[in-house]
């Protein structure tokens, strides 16, 4: 049998209940040894026991004490911004790596399609939010052809879809995916907003990407995008185009004012997406927190990857 790396997940919700059914049903790099709860009737946890996982209702002290821990070598943690800071300390000081799918940001910012192999030596790598997975591919897509001066995102989402933990993290959303906007997507800036949808029947995840850009014309930017989002859909089947990219152009005869940035003259492109879940667990129109999980599983093989690498140079 091939050598696998062993995994934990901190966070028995919703997501970290994704993403335990995600990495049984598709085992690749990573063996899951663990899922760790704080409620010992969770759905989360009792599912992770009939799939022959161990389980722990202790959080992370709990953890720490299973017997497969030191084997560990990658740990998810799906809990929150403020927990996240205190169990990042510790799992470092415990020779862990560890993928944060909360908008803690202490780790570099990491989308799987944009710099998936930059950050595979840090200690923390930081998954950004739904939004930003989202998004920032199509940012990117846009820098990679054209100077982006501005980039805004709009990340619509079920109101069903949105848990405790997305609730409570608002501001760091949006402080978190502005901020990859611009390190990863390459905009000079970024805004982030995002909308919770009380609609019935729930709507699915609905984007919209606008950036200002010059230095390339629409059929450049155009294939950029389409190019990027077949990319994403590698592991997140559900990701499309609405429908095609919208473009507008501004002269010296028009210019657009940008807050803080002056007088623009160029391209301002519309990107219209829609992210259908996989239907894993959570239901379909739960995009938002599919390609979460898709992406940290994708971020956690590549890092498992290259453990697994590194043990046979080693040997």
């Amino acid at each position: 049998m091939t050598d696998k790396v062993k995994a934990a997940i901190i966070g028995s919700g919703n997501i970290g209940t994704d993403l335990m059914i995600k990495m049984v049903k598709y085992p690749q790099n990573m063996e899951l040894v663990a899922v760790v709860g704080i409620d010992e009737a969770s759905e989360g946890l009792a599912m992770a026991r009939e799939r022959g996982v161990a389980t722990t209702h202790e959080g992370l002290d709990g953890l720490q004490k299973m017997e497969a821990y030191s084997d560990i070598g990658i740990v998810f943690d799906a809990t929150s911004a403020y927990a996240h800071k205190v169990h990042d300390a510790a799992l470092r000081a415990d020779g862990k790596q560890v993928v944060d799918l909360t908008p803690a940001a202490i780790g570099p910012y990491t989308i799987p399609t944009v710099n998936g192999d930059a950050n595979l030596d840090q200690p923390n790598v930081n998954m950004v939010t739904c939004g930003g997975q989202a998004t920032i591919p199509m940012v990117a897509a846009v820098s990679q052809v054209a100077t982006v001066h501005y980039a805004e995102i709009v990340a619509s989402v079920s109101s069903r879809s949105a848990g405790p933990g997305t609730r409570a993290n608002i501001d760091e959303f949006t402080r978190t995916t502005a901020g990859a906007i611009e390190k990863v997507g390459g905009a000079a800036q970024g805004k982030a907003i995002i909308i919770l949808n009380p609609a019935e029947p729930p709507m699915i995840m609905r984007d919209t990407v606008f950036t200002l850009s010059e230095g390339a014309d629409e059929d450049a930017i155009r294939a950029s995008v389409e190019t990027m989002v077949k990319k994403v859909q590698a592991y997140v089947p559900g990701y499309r185009l609405k429908q095609e990219v919208q473009f507008e152009r501004f002269g010296d005869n028009n210019k657009l004012k940008i807050p803080g940035r002056g007088e623009f003259t160029g391209i301002k492109t519309m990107i219209l997406l829609e992210v259908e879940g996989a239907g894993d667990y959570l239901p379909s129109y739960s995009g938002n927190l599919d390609i979460m999980t898709a992406a940290a599983k994708a971020t956690g093989e590549l890092l498992a990857q290259r453990i697994l690498e590194g043990k046979k140079v080693a040997a």
